[in-house]
Protein backbone atom coordinates (compact mmCIF):
# COMPACT_ATOMS: atom_id res chain seq x y z
CA UNK A 1 0.00 0.00 0.00
CA UNK A 2 1.06 3.62 -0.79
CA UNK A 3 0.66 6.67 0.75
CA UNK A 4 0.95 9.37 -1.24
CA UNK A 5 0.95 13.63 0.66
CA UNK A 6 0.94 16.39 -1.58
CA UNK A 7 1.35 20.11 -0.21
CA UNK A 8 -0.34 22.91 -1.91
CA UNK A 9 0.31 26.11 -0.76
CA UNK A 10 -2.88 27.97 -0.72
CA UNK A 11 -2.71 31.76 -0.73
CA UNK A 12 -5.15 34.32 1.23
CA UNK A 13 -6.97 36.82 -0.56
CA UNK A 14 -6.79 40.20 0.76
CA UNK A 15 -10.44 40.48 2.25
CA UNK A 16 -8.97 37.15 3.79
CA UNK A 17 -6.29 38.72 5.19
CA UNK A 18 -7.90 42.04 6.24
CA UNK A 19 -10.55 39.79 8.03
CA UNK A 20 -7.83 37.98 9.93
CA UNK A 21 -6.38 41.41 10.79
CA UNK A 22 -9.59 42.16 12.16
CA UNK A 23 -10.10 38.94 14.37
CA UNK A 24 -6.86 39.68 15.88
CA UNK A 25 -6.97 43.50 16.82
CA UNK A 26 -10.93 42.25 18.67
CA UNK A 27 -9.14 39.44 20.02
CA UNK A 28 -6.08 41.82 20.98
CA UNK A 29 -8.27 44.42 21.93
CA UNK A 30 -10.48 42.00 24.57
CA UNK A 31 -7.51 40.70 25.99
CA UNK A 32 -5.93 43.86 27.18
CA UNK A 33 -9.22 45.07 28.37
CA UNK A 34 -9.32 41.96 30.89
CA UNK A 35 -5.85 41.86 31.80
CA UNK A 36 -6.74 45.70 32.63
CA UNK A 37 -9.94 45.47 34.36
CA UNK A 38 -8.16 42.88 36.60
CA UNK A 39 -5.49 45.42 37.38
CA UNK A 40 -8.11 48.41 38.12
CA UNK A 41 -9.69 45.75 40.78
CA UNK A 42 -6.02 44.95 42.77
CA UNK A 43 -5.67 49.09 42.61
CA UNK A 44 -9.09 49.06 44.42
CA UNK A 45 -9.20 46.67 46.52
CA UNK A 46 -5.14 48.09 47.75
CA UNK A 47 -7.36 51.79 47.71
CA UNK A 48 -9.59 50.25 50.41
CA UNK A 49 -6.60 49.55 52.90
CA UNK A 50 -5.70 51.09 55.59
CA UNK A 51 -1.85 53.04 55.42
CA UNK A 52 -1.21 50.36 58.06
CA UNK A 53 -2.02 47.67 55.78
CA UNK A 54 -0.21 49.07 53.53
CA UNK A 55 2.91 49.94 55.52
CA UNK A 56 3.09 46.46 56.25
CA UNK A 57 3.09 45.07 52.86
CA UNK A 58 6.45 47.82 51.97
CA UNK A 59 3.83 50.06 50.06
CA UNK A 60 2.76 53.94 50.10
CA UNK A 61 -0.89 54.84 48.46
CA UNK A 62 0.66 57.45 45.97
CA UNK A 63 2.82 54.15 44.95
CA UNK A 64 -0.77 51.69 44.44
CA UNK A 65 -0.62 52.36 41.04
CA UNK A 66 3.19 51.36 39.87
CA UNK A 67 2.79 48.54 42.23
CA UNK A 68 0.31 47.06 40.46
CA UNK A 69 1.53 48.10 36.88
CA UNK A 70 5.13 47.35 37.42
CA UNK A 71 5.39 45.03 35.25
CA UNK A 72 4.43 47.53 32.15
CA UNK A 73 6.94 50.23 33.43
CA UNK A 74 11.13 50.07 32.89
CA UNK A 75 12.33 52.02 35.36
Amino acid sequence: MATHVTNLPIEKSGLRIRFDRFLAGISAGLSAYMERSSRIAEVEALKAKTDAELAAMGLKRENIAQYVFRDLFYV
